[in-house]
C-alpha cells in the first residue's frame, strides 16, 4: 500500500472571527492549512481525479465555514474539521490549522494559530 500526504496550504480568507467588537466589524486576514494522510494507490495507478481527494472540494468546505463568523479560532477550526470528516469518510486522519494575522494582543504578534487533529474512531 502506498500511503502519502495530501496538503492544501495557505488558503487565504478575509473573515470576521473574534471576540472583540472591532474584530467583528473590521475583519482580518486568516490562513487555513489542511493536511491529510491518505492511501494513494488507486490515484497513482489511474491518474484520475475521482480516485483521489479533490482539493477544490476541500477548499469549498473550508471557505463555507470561514464565511460564518465565530468568536474563537477553536470553534471555526472544529466546524471545518466536522465538515471535512462528514464529506470525506474515506479520510482516516487529517489536520487543520487556522491562523489569524495580527491578533489583538498587547504587543507585536504576527499570527495566532489553532491546530486540530482528527482521527476517526476504529
Amino acid at each position: 500500500m502506498m500511503n502519502g500526504t495530501i496538503e492544501l496550504e495557505g488558503m487565504e480568507f478575509f473573515s470576521r472571527h473574534g471576540c472583540m467588537e472591532h474584530e467583528k466589524v473590521a475583519g482580518n486576514r486568516f490562513l487555513v492549512d489542511f493536511r491529510a494522510n491518505a492511501n494513494l494507490d488507486k490515484a497513482a495507478r489511474t491518474d484520475a481525479l475521482e480516485d483521489t481527494l479533490n482539493y477544490g472540494h476541500i477548499y469549498k468546505l473550508v471557505a463555507r465555514e470561514m464565511a460564518r463568523p465565530s468568536n474563537l479560532l477553536e470553534h471555526v477550526a472544529a466546524r471545518i474539521v466536522h465538515a471535512i470528516a462528514e464529506a470525506h469518510p474515506e479520510l482516516e486522519s487529517f489536520s487543520i490549522r487556522v491562523s489569524k494575522q495580527r491578533p489583538p494582543v498587547d504587543g507585536p504578534t504576527a499570527w495566532a494559530r489553532v491546530s486540530v487533529d482528527f482521527k476517526r474512531d476504529a
